[in-house]
């Protein structure tokens, strides 16, 4: 386990392998099984997709503990997530991510007061072993096991590190998911409008490998595009001509799959770096006025949320931000979205999702099923 993920919070490392690290080293006792403090602590675990992830939180909406193992090398040379491969590293890897977050918290299984695992959705191998995991150290330590939502638990990351209230309109972007939400508590969302195809996330990545980029895309067209001409290539707006709050994607995507096969991959640098600028002044676009439409329509119904928050991986990205802050601040918003490591996938938010539903007496039995498909609210 090396590295520190994020200057902000020093508690939350990359794990991953590298034969110079004695990774899986005896963590000393004393540290084990050390009480933390007389507050609730719930275990987090994230295996939805292509991390393998455990928090500890306390109610206080402190993080006393994020361990994260991304399987980026497993599936950089596929150039995208391959579910059996995912599947695979979850299971071998869940043990010690667990033990470094129990180790970081300084806390021995005795101290917490319930578990929680991202049930759906997602890639269905994946959660089928965080879950089954979870719902072991459930039965055998006797507390609650809760079934979380990946999606809610995206909703819901921004409350454990800024006190947002109910309402709030969310943007939830990810590489899976893109919906526009009114969040009127922990367990009542409203969907105002979603893709209709892919993810800006997916958009993301499938360009970046058009582009030879590698895996992940979209830091890698965030870095470039700093350099380019976000103004260069006039790129289409799906659905932006209509009075939809749902989005579309995949004829941007395809956009610029023709933009470079007009010019037969003859790009050079600048060429490159004008690409994506402009696809990521697109997308950014295509954000605010769908957006834009939401809070419109919240307007109409007199409903006047205070706050805007993005979240998901995609809200990472930089230039999102500033121009989803520029629209909150002409409709008189809070903009508010969760620090970048924690808008990535996280045991952190599935943790913080599980003490919002254990507080309400929100429990799952063990024959909870996870669900490739679970959609938010449902």
């Amino acid at each position: 386990f090396i590295g520190a993920y994020g200057a902000q919070d020093r508690s939350v490392h990359v794990v991953h392998e590298d034969p110079s690290t004695e990774a899986t080293q005896k963590l000393p006792k004393e540290r084990m099984f050390r009480k933390k403090s007389n507050e609730t602590l719930i275990l987090g675990i994230e295996s939805s997709c292509d991390e393998t992830a455990a928090a500890v939180v306390a109610d206080s909406r402190k993080i006393l503990s994020n361990v994260v193992y991304s399987q980026e090398v497993e599936h950089r040379s596929f150039s995208g997530v391959v579910p059996e491969v995912a599947a695979r590293a979850h299971l071998e890897r869940i043990p010690e991510v667990v033990t470094r977050a129990l180790a970081d918290a300084a806390i021995g299984l005795s101290d917490l007061g319930a578990v929680a695992a991202a049930a759906g959705p997602g890639l269905i191998g994946g959660l089928i072993v965080g879950a089954t995991f979870t719902k072991a150290m459930a039965m055998s330590l006797e507390v609650p096991f809760i079934a979380v939502n990946h999606i809610e638990a995206h909703a819901l990351c921004v409350r454990l590190t800024d006190p947002v209230d109910f309402p709030y309109l969310l943007l939830l972007i990810s590489g899976g998911h893109c919906q526009i939400c009114l969040v009127h508590s922990a367990i009542k969302f409203e969907v105002l409008g979603q893709t209709l195809d892919d993810s800006p996330g997916e958009a993301f990545d499938k360009v970046a490998k058009m582009m030879s980029l590698g895996y992940p895309g979209g830091p890698s067209i965030e870095k470039l595009a700093l350099g380019g001409n976000a103004h260069r290539f006039r790129l289409p707006r799906p659905l932006c001509h209509k009075k939809t709050n749902d989005f579309s994607f995949s004829g941007l995507k395809t956009a610029v799959r023709l933009l470079i096969e007009k010019h037969e991959n003859a790009f050079n640098e600048q060429d490159m770096a004008d690409i994506c600028a402009s696809f990521q002044h697109t997308i950014s676009e295509i954000l605010v006025h769908k957006v834009n439409g939401a809070i419109e329509c919240c307007q109409s119904k007199n409903v006047v949320p205070g706050t805007l928050v993005a979240s998901g991986g995609v809200a990472a990205n930089r230039a999102i931000r500033t121009a989803l802050a520029d629209l909150g601040r002409r409709h008189g918003m809070r903009f508010v979205a969760p620090p970048p490591h924690l808008c990535t996938d996280n045991g952190a938010m599935i943790a913080w999702n599980g003490l919002e539903r254990f507080r309400l007496g929100l429990v799952n039995q063990l024959d909870f099923s996870p669900r490739p498909r679970w959609p938010l609210g449902s």
